[in-house]
């Protein structure tokens, strides 16, 4: 009975100083990982004048555009990668090149009221690598028909 006793003893023993040096090492590892996931001091901060833009009433066939300004206010140079929206109706325009920090670019985004009616709400997507990558802008009116005037 010694000799079974002794060897599980031996046994668990082993087995604690390994997985205490497993857990060990795994919390060394995520320190090292969690100082990775601070931000970098040249990072691109987008920052727009105004989310949101509301044409008011609009002619249904009507083309309307709205202009989103942003500024970088980051240390790194801002790139955006793409501008989608919602609805095939909403076209979005920007420049690809970098903005330098401290520099303002622009998104011009044109809605075709062509078929519509009623209070229309569609929704731009910006991403780009910024410290918060995806930004949404928003578009809104109401397309008033011929036989609704």
């Amino acid at each position: 009975m010694k000799g079974v006793f002794g060897f599980f003893f031996i046994l668990s023993v082993t087995m604690t100083a390994i997985f205490g040096n497993a857990c060990q090492n795994r919390s060394i590892s995520n320190v090292g990982k969690s100082s990775a996931l601070t931000v970098s001091t040249d990072t691109a901060i987008i920052s727009f004048r105004e989310y949101e833009h509301d044409f008011g009433k609009i002619t249904e066939g009507e083309k309307v555009a709205s202009t989103f300004t942003f500024e970088n206010k980051g240390k790194g140079a801002l790139v955006i990668s793409s501008v989608t929206s919602s609805c095939g109706c909403t076209i979005p325009k920007y420049d690809t090149k970098p903005i330098a920090p401290g520099s303002n670019g622009s998104i011009e985004v044109v809605f075709d009221s062509s078929g519509k009616n009623g209070r229309q709400t569609k929704t731009i997507t910006v991403r780009s690598n910024a410290s918060k990558p995806i930004v949404l802008l928003k578009i809104s009116g109401e397309v008033i028909t011929s036989t609704n005037n």
